[in-house]
Parts: C-alpha cells; structure tokens; sequence
C-alpha cells in the first residue's frame, strides 16, 4: 500500500549509518545524537505534575464500574505520601518494595512513590502467583530480591502466595483484604503520611546509575532472571521515543492499555512515556482472552486512545469486535494517531485485516508499527518510525544506539550497545559476563535480516529467535520465525499459535493451539459444551488445514518452508514450565521439550486420524 493512503503523522525521518565490518556484516547507527533528558523518572514524573497538575493522569474503574481518576497534581501529592511512607521505614537503595498484584492506581501510585524516594520496585507477574501451583518462580525471585515490604492490591486473594514465603521481617501493605495470620498494612495508611523535608534529601540522592527498578524475565528455561533497570536506562529510552516520536510533543498520548507493568513493554516503554510527554493511563482490566477481551472492548467503546499498543495475541481477539461493531469501531478509531505492536511477530493476516478496519472508520489507514528489543535494553532498541506496509519489519537504530548485524546462516545475529541496556543481572555475575561480547555489545539472541539490502534506512526485519533455528535431516536450515508466521497466515484463523519441529527430521510438522472461537463455531459449539479433544478431529477442521496448508506448500521453493503434518494440540502452554512467556510469546525449546510425546506422534509411521498429512 502506498504512502498516500497513510493519515499523517509528525515523525523522525528513516535515516541510519551503517559501516561494513571486516566479518561481512554490519554496524548501524542513528546519524543523531541523543539529546540531554531527564536524570531520574521521579524527575520526570515532577516536571507534569507542575505543569499540568489538572491533567488526568490515571484511570481505572472501581468496584462498581465507574472510573477512578487521578490527576497529575493528585498523583504528585499522593506519591510524595507514600515516598515518606518508605523513607520512614528506612527503605532506600538496597531494600526494594515486591509488587504482586497487576496494574492499578494504587500499584502506579506505590511504583511513582519508589522513583521519588529512590526504592527500586520489583513488578512480579500476577501469573507466578495466582496461576502457579508450586510457586516455585515467586519464592525464587523473593529469595533474590530480600524485599523489606510486599504489597498486594487484594491480600486475601493473595493468600495461598503469602503463605508460600517466608515474611519473616517483611512488611505486607494491601489496599485491601486480610490474610490469616499475616498481619497487613492498609496502603491506606501510606496515602495518607504527611510529607516532610526528607523527601527532598531523598530525591536529590537518585543518580542516574540508581536502581529504579527490577524485571523478571522468564527466560527460555530455568527459573526467572532480575534484569536490573537503572533510571538512566529508561530516562535515555523515553528520551530515544521523544526524538523519533515528535507528534508526541503535541498531543499528549492517552492510553488504553492492559499490558502488563512487570514486563517492560507494559511498564517501561507505555507506562514511562505517560511520563515522559505528560500523557493519560487508562488502566484496562482486560486482556487477550475469551470473555476478558469484552473489557478491553467496554473501555475502547468509552475512552478513545491516542496510541493503541498490544502483542498480536490481543489483536487477533480485538479484531473481530472492530469489524462487526461500528460504534466501538468508530471510538477506538476517533483521535487513534498510530498502532502499535510489539512482544511478538503480526501475522499478515492480523495487518490487513487491522488496515481494512481503519479504512471502513476513517478512510485513512492509521500508521501501524513496531520496534524491537527487551527488558535489558529498557526496551527500545530499534523502531520502524517511517510508513511499513507488512508485517516483520521491526525499523532502525534509535538515536544513541549502534546495533550490530553479525552473520549467522543466511541471516544475522542482532546485539546492542548504548545507555538504554542494562548494566547486568541481579547477584548474577556469570550470566551479566555471558551476555556480553568482547566489544561489550549486548548478545539478545534475535535474529534480523535487512528489508533491502541496498537500502538500510528501509529496515530490519525480524527474523526470529537465532536459537530456534534447526536442520531437517537434508542438513536443510529452517528458520522457525518466518515458517510459524506464514502456516498461521495461511492457516487463518485457524490458529492461536504454533510450534515449529522437525529437528533431524525428514520433513516440518506444526504442533498448534487452534483459535478457540474459530473452533468452536466451526464445529457449531458456541456454547462451549463439548471437550476440546472432540473438536479437533472433527473432519471440516481437519479439511480446513489440509486445503489451506497444501495450498501454501504449492507456494513454496522447497523443503525449508513447505509443511509435512500438522497436529493441533488442546492443553494451553503452560506459565510454570516456560512454555509461555508473560507477553505471550511462545519458548519453542521448552514447549517441544515437554510435549516430546505430541512430537513422536505427530511423526509417527502411521499417523492417528487428528493427524493431518500434507
């Protein structure tokens, strides 16, 4: 599509130097320098609540569904309450607050009073503790932390993981709820502390290279990983969007936003920007799932975002509320400036189907985009801030950032240098030496290839993770990105997701999740009453695949593309053995690791009838 069809938006131009080096492969810089910034986020966060302190800067609906708002000027006083809060209890630098519970007022509120008094805070995905059985990934990450305070909004539905640490000399703060036999603060009490002058010793004490905050990644196995993120890491990230974002400046972003403050998407690239330009948080309760999406799709029908970000997952469950709902259509297209998504790869089906939608509601096609990097690089490190057309291209070096393309068969392997990456992980020295290379480059394990290779100002397409990739008995490389994308294009809307095998193989098989509400009114079970293990094998599904992905291998050049067998799978990935990550992306490793038995049948001599052979 061309650059005509795009609403216009105030961006930084595509330009990027790019060296060859000795080894063929490349280094790629942004030919602007990072402009000065901020030094802290509780400077950040200061400077709005001076000057627009009537602004709404939070929202969230209460018990009754009504929205709760904060302003700007709200939010500075109540943030300078708990900030005393904590400095009376002789928190600081090295006694971190542990955070349980998802996005909230009172979590943002806890989280801004952190950055002025300079306590690091510790967002824990809500997974760990309400979805795990054996909490084996919290006690973990306590053990690393040593919180001296555990806040939870809801203790009591917190209980079971209270109950699995050890509180010992640790404080627990709820906004409400009890625990049998914990005793719990009511946060409450920190709203309402009296400030005093030693907030601003405090304050004045947060250097750049202070710990604002520390994020668990879940990492591709094993237990989570503390990535600590320094303040001059996200004030230099913030300042990078600023400069490649200039429309920005003049329409303050409002949010509509559910993504998650213990990932770095949700909390440091969404929550920081609200900070940054002065910007409005809607805190949206839903969340890419049956029934959970209605909310999304409530607070999209009400509020009218400026910026929409999601993870293609959240996508494909919107997409079909905007394209048979004019009015939620309508509101979530009205001030809407550009799309954005991020966490994993956009099938291109999702793209078109996201473009039709904003030509049906403005006759325009809003901007849609991404960029690229990870909780250790805070979490921009590349964007595509100029008009892309498909899928996978995920842009340029941000300014102050150099990225190096190291060849990597057929492909490159992506590392990063520059302020916005992390100095290491906590009380994890030989992983921080690991994940450097001699040049000090960041090594993030992605791989990328160049949108023209004549052209590096057109971008960097993301080419999946370089440890994914495998041989096929041929000594044929498959590069499972690029064939999980396209089966689930071809396949749409069949499939939520997919496994790619075939490891010394003689031919790929895809393990997938199906797309449930696909499936279901497929199978005509809407109401849901029959088990998953009937629906798969029913032969118009069966049928579906088989069309469609034999018409793909029609397509294809050769085996490292075309598909052998396909098998859909019923169990979701599971959180507590690293088959899915927060974002929702899917560990191939670890999912086909402990689905060995699926792999085996899916290849087996003579294949079962919920096989389907290509």
């Amino acid at each position: 599509m061309g650059d005509t069809h795009f609403a216009p938006l105030d961006l930084a131009p595509a330009e990027v130097d790019a060296q060859k080096t000795p080894e063929g492969g490349y280094l790629l810089r942004s030919p602007k320098a990072l402009e000065p910034h901020e030094v802290s986020l509780g400077a950040m966060f200061r400077r709005w609540v001076a000057e627009s302190p009537d602004r709404i800067l939070l929202g969230e609906r209460d018990a009754s569904g009504e929205w709760r708002l904060v302003t700007w000027g709200e939010a500075g006083r109540l943030a300078d309450s708990v900030a005393q809060a904590l400095i009376d209890r002789r928190m600081g630098s090295s006694l971190p607050v542990m955070i349980l519970s998802g996005n909230s007022v009172d979590h943002a509120l806890l989280m801004l009073g952190g950055f002025v008094a300079g306590v690091p805070v510790v967002p824990v995905s809500v997974a760990y503790s309400l979805l795990s059985q054996d909490f084996s990934k919290l006690k973990s990450i306590f053990r690393e932390v040593k919180p001296a305070l555990v806040f939870a909004e809801n203790a009591g539905m917190f209980s079971r993981a209270l109950a699995a640490l050890d509180l010992a000399g640790v404080e627990v703060v709820a906004s409400r709820g009890t625990v049998e036999g914990v005793p719990v603060t009511p946060f409450s009490s920190f709203l309402a502390t009296v400030p005093t002058e030693e907030i601003a010793k405090a304050f004045a004490a947060v250097r750049p290279g202070s710990v604002a905050k520390v994020l668990f990644t879940s990492g591709s196995t094993g237990l989570p990983k503390g990535v600590i993120n320094t303040h001059k890491m996200l004030c230099a990230n913030q300042q990078m969007l600023a400069q490649i974002w200039p429309f920005t400046k003049a329409t303050p972003p409002v949010l509509v936003d559910w993504l998650p403050w213990n990932h770095t998407f949700g909390g440091n690239h969404n929550f920081n920007l609200v900070l940054k330009r002065g910007g409005t948080l809607y805190v949206d309760g839903g969340k890419p799932a049956p029934v959970l999406v209605e909310q999304t799709v409530r607070n999209l029908g009400e509020i009218s975002p400026t910026i929409y970000f999601n993870v293609p997952a959240g996508f494909a469950m919107l997409l079909p509320f905007l394209e048979r709902d004019a009015a939620v259509r309508d509101s979530f297209f009205r001030r809407l400036q550009l799309v954005f998504y991020a966490g994993a790869a956009l099938s291109q089906d999702i793209w078109q189907r996201l473009e039709a939608v904003s030509l049906q509601a403005t006759g325009r096609v809003v901007p849609m985009t991404s960029s690229w990097g990870s909780t250790e690089t805070a979490p921009l490190a590349t964007s595509a801030h100029f008009p892309i057309d498909r899928a996978g291209v995920i842009g340029i070096p941000c300014p102050g950032v150099t990225i190096k393309m190291v060849p990597s068969g057929g492909k490159y392997e992506l590392r990063v240098k520059g302020p916005n990456v992390t100095p290491g992980y906590l009380h994890r020295p030989d992983l921080t030496r690991n994940a450097f290379d001699a040049e000090g480059f960041y090594r993030i394990g992605d791989a990328g290839t160049f949108a023209d290779p004549d052209d590096p100002a057109r971008g960097i397409v993301f080419a999946g993770r370089v440890a994914e990739d495998f041989k096929l008995s041929t000594g044929t490389w498959v590069h499972v990105g690029n064939v999980r994308l396209a089966v689930m294009a071809a396949a749409a809307p069949a499939l939520q997701d997919a496994l790619v095998t075939g490891h010394d193989r003689e031919a790929i098989g895809i393990l997938a999740w199906p797309n449930l509400l696909w499936l279901r009114e497929v199978c005509r079970d809407t109401g849901g009453s029959r088990p998953l293990e009937e629906l798969v094998v029913e032969e118009e599904v069966l049928r579906h695949l088989r069309n469609t992905l034999t018409e793909y291998n029609g397509l294809q050049q050769g085996s490292a593309t075309r598909i052998g067998r396909v098998l859909l799978m019923t169990e979701p990935p599971s959180i507590d053995a690293n088959e899915i990550t927060d974002k929702g992306y899917i560990n191939q490793g670890a999912a086909l690791e402990r689905r060995g038995e699926l792999v085996e049948r899916l290849y087996a001599s003579l294949p079962d009838p919920g096989v389907v052979v290509l």
